[in-house]
């Protein structure tokens, strides 16, 4: 880790000091351990969790094919897991993997962000959340091995629009991965926004990027962190249409950033005009103030813009919740028979025939092998990228960059 000069030390008062007094709660300099408040210890070799859990992998274990990119938190390399100490049972020997560096620098913003990824990553098992494999501490830096989707973040693939076919898939798993945060976990992902959603060849598609994640106590949360180009409007103007004045909030929230992501996905471009985007005032002044965008009456069924108007309510009381949009008609279809809830047949106010209709259908996305139809569209648009025939980027909103942005688990097809 980078310590200030003894003249800098003198010139800030001994603040430097005082700063590495403080972090000697996560660090252990002898032994080369770094701990979280007795959640999780993360070594050279590996990390144990206090449930017990442990995961062994260390750097002299993995061969780095290639940098995936940089963010504000650190570097994402592309590695293989090829000279493992410890043979593992989950057959990830040998696999290709990617590898967070994050360098502390003193960052205590940075040692929260670890720990919630970490915490999140270890106990959501899911096949629509992003897979872990390990991490390690070594040379000021923790390191995070985590599942490699080779098409990347559909920001990096939507160029043109996204089929509504797919984009309907793409929907479903993204609604299933947020609602196992909800359900199972009580965590709220706070960062809903298309570089958090991850598609790879195979047709999976998975959400990712944890570290501003929380914990919800009685379904509301007080902080007020997340890219807020995707912010509902009770976040940006402090929680006075929430369920509470107090700059509170709740999993609605996460549902009107799912709205603006459906819409980016299908027009291929952010969801508020480029004179209202371009500035940090007149984007959230839109986002507070203005009427919610909506997908095009031309090219788009009623039941996809009924869907999205749906999640785009600015009153989050009205909003519909996860269960209620896995009734939807746009997408009723490709949920398993168990998703169809008691909750959500009394939000839903639905008929036994909807739920008998709904229980009676056979499951579209096969969990373990991914969705034909997904994997096809992204190995096209992999394929055109590879050829140069689809834009690598996409232009930004004021308020859209947020760390990680560039260094998702994914695939870089920048040319």
């Amino acid at each position: 880790m980078n310590g200030g000069s003894d003249e800098s030390s003198k010139e800030d008062g001994g603040r430097g000091d005082s700063k590495m007094n403080e972090f000697k709660n996560y660090i252990d300099t002898q032994k080369g351990w770094i701990t979280f408040d007795g959640a999780a210890t993360i070594t050279r070799t590996g990390v144990n969790f206090a449930s017990g859990a442990a995961f062994s992998i260390s750097l002299e274990e993995v061969d780095i094919l290639d940098e995936l990119g940089k963010g504000n938190y650190g570097t994402v390399y592309r590695v293989r897991h090829a000279r493992p100490k410890v043979p593992r049972v989950d057959g990830t020997t040998g696999r290709v993997m990617a590898m967070k560096e994050i360098r502390l620098e003193l960052d205590e913003a940075k040692f929260t962000t670890i720990l919630k990824e970490l915490v999140i990553l270890h106990e959501c098992s899911s096949p629509y959340i992003i897979d872990f494999y390990g991490a390690f501490f070594q040379e000021g830096a923790v390191y995070m091995c985590i599942e490699y989707m080779d098409g990347g973040s559909i920001d990096k693939l939507y160029d043109g629009g996204i089929p509504e076919n797919v984009l309907k898939k793409i929907t479903y798993s993204t609604i299933m991965g947020l609602k196992s945060l909800k359900d199972e976990h009580n965590i709220i992902h706070r960062d809903v926004k298309p570089t958090n959603i991850l598609v790879n060849s195979r047709g999976h598609v998975k959400i990712c990027d944890f570290g501003v994640s929380g914990n919800l106590v009685a379904s509301i949360a007080k902080t007020n962190i997340g890219c807020q180009s995707y912010m509902a409007p009770e976040r940006i103007s402090g929680g006075a249409m929430a369920t509470g004045a107090d700059g509170t909030y709740s999993v609605q929230s996460d549902i009107w950033s799912l709205g603006l992501t459906i819409i980016e996905c299908a027009m291929g471009k952010y969801p508020y005009p480029p004179e209202i985007s371009a500035t940090i005032f007149g984007q959230l002044n839109a986002i507070v103030e203005g009427d919610p965008p909506d997908l095009p009456a031309e090219g788009y069924s009623a039941q996809a813009r009924d869907f999205v108007k749906s999640c785009l309510n600015k009153n989050p009381k009205k909003r519909h919740t996860y269960p209620m949009l896995l009734l939807h008609p746009w997408i009723k279809s490709l949920s398993k028979p168990e998703t169809i809830t008691e909750e959500a047949e009394a939000e839903s106010e639905a008929t036994d025939n909807d739920l008998a209709d709904a229980a009676a259908k056979q499951l579209s996305i096969n969990e373990g092998s991914g969705d034909a139809e997904v994997a096809e569209w992204v190995q096209e648009v992999m394929e055109r990228k590879r050829q140069g025939l689809q834009p690598a980027s996409t232009e930004r909103p004021a308020l859209h960059a947020a760390p990680f942005d560039s260094v998702s688990p994914a695939a870089s097809l920048e040319s």
